[in-house]
């Protein structure tokens, strides 16, 4: 920790202290410090195996070219897009690890962290910056780290909780003024989507706690609960679809056990309405992951609604949501969290949401998973499974009449075939 508030550097110079052989954590999703990602790259020719740790990153990710192969390990705790090609072509590797214990690798020195490069909000006059949209891991790296480097950006949203860090924290402070970056699911919701949030919606309950993951469905869920009363939010994270509903009066929060009144959340990902909703928002509260995520916090909540995604299932209710086969898509995220957390909750409710068909046709719901993949939520934790032909519910139910019920929420077009391979396994189905 620094010993005296930082002054304002060049890029140049506050990384300057990047070796080679250091690990250098990374600010995610839309915090990602995309300027000084930037100025690290023009350094390559300087530094030999540094390693990458980060979350979802978004915006271009040089360091993840090739040309850089050398320079740059890309280490990855949760795969995003820009670093994908590399994690899957040897230039870079995945952590499996739940979300909540990702603080733990750092506070406990399984992956001690040199260099931390965050991107924080302009401090205030009492010396305060905010790390904005990305508290999540964020908050531990910077507890943790060696040296920290802050990207202040004016265009940061200013957020509360565990948001707030002095600048006394910072070892060199780079000034820049540019856009974070923005995404809206919401604008390209299928009608796929738009039915399995229906049924989503069918399933949520007045006074409800949600958490819902990233993507169309989520928003589209969010969509149809206009008419919902009383609900709360406890997530991960939260995109612009929950705007409307708390300016509808729908998300009141009023229910919480923990955190009452307030939306509780580890990081925030939308378009610029969004960021200026959250800016300075006293509703908003930014806690880190090893809080948000904890299933003892999350099964507290009453009515605990978790809204998750899938790649594939498999007749027996294994659920693939970080890879293809061998191929390392994303992460293991939060889902296991939140999944177990809603279960033990008081009439809580575990969802995993799902196209029936992948864009080229082929059913996500199969006899079984894919060779080399992942299972990321065991079948013994599968309760409710929805796709746009309907809702499965798995819990309590032997291997065969799951084998059923997800037949009967698969695409018709793929039933004969899954009838027959279950056949084959259950004699009796």
């Amino acid at each position: 920790m620094a010993n005296k508030t930082p002054k304002y550097v060049s890029a140049e110079e506050a990384l300057s202290v990047i070796k080679s052989g250091n690990r250098v954590f990374l600010h995610g999703s839309a915090s990602t410090p995309q300027y000084l990602i930037r100025k690290l790259a023009d350094m390559a020719d300087d530094l030999r195996d540094v390693e990458l740790v980060s979350i979802t990153t978004f915006g271009e990710m040089p360091l993840a070219e090739e040309r850089y192969a050398t320079s740059f390990f890309i280490n990855s705790l949760f795969v995003s897009a820009n670093v994908r090609e590399a994690v899957n072509s040897g230039r870079g590797d995945y952590v499996p690890i739940f979300l909540s214990e990702i603080p733990r690798l750092f506070r406990s020195g399984t992956m001690p962290i040199d260099v931390a490069l965050v991107h924080v909000s302009p401090p205030d006059r009492h010396g305060f910056c905010s790390l904005g949209v990305s508290v999540d891991i964020a908050r531990e790296a910077v507890l943790n780290a060696k040296y920290i480097v802050a990207q202040v950006n004016p265009q940061m949203p200013r957020t509360h909780g565990e948001a707030l860090i002095h600048t006394r924290r910072f070892d060199a402070m780079v000034e820049v003024n540019e856009p974070i970056p923005e995404v809206d699911y919401g604008l390209k919701i299928t009608d796929v989507e738009q039915k399995i949030g229906q049924y989503i919606a069918e399933l949520v309950d007045d006074g409800a706690t949600l958490q819902m993951g990233i993507g169309g469905i989520p928003d589209a869920a969010l969509q149809c609960l206009g008419n919902h009363k009383g609900l709360g939010i406890h997530t991960e994270m939260f995109s612009n679809g929950i705007m409307p509903l708390v300016e509808n009066g729908v998300i009141t929060n009023e229910f919480k056990s923990k955190h009452p009144g307030r939306i509780a959340t580890g990081f925030i990902v939308g378009n610029r309405k969004l960021y200026d909703f959250v800016d300075d928002n006293p509703l908003i509260t930014m806690l880190r992951t090893d809080y948000v995520n904890d299933v003892n916090i999350i099964r507290q909540q009453p009515k605990m609604t978790a809204i998750n995604s899938a790649i594939e299932i498999d007749l027996t209710g294994q659920v693939v949501s970080d890879s293809i086969g061998t191929y390392q898509y994303s992460g293991i995220g939060g889902q296991m969290d939140f999944i177990r957390g809603a279960a033990l909750s008081e009439g809580g409710k575990p969802i995993i949401a799902l196209p029936s068909v992948t864009k080229k046709g082929i059913s996500r719901i199969t006899p079984f998973i894919n060779q080399g993949a992942g299972v990321v939520t065991t079948r013994a934790h599968v309760h409710y499974v929805i796709t746009e032909y309907g809702v499965a519910y798995l819990y309590g139910k032997n291997l065969r009449q799951r084998a059923r019920a997800l037949i009967n929420i698969a695409h018709p077009d793929h039933r004969e075939h899954l009838e027959e391979e279950a056949r084959k396994r259950f004699i009796h189905l």
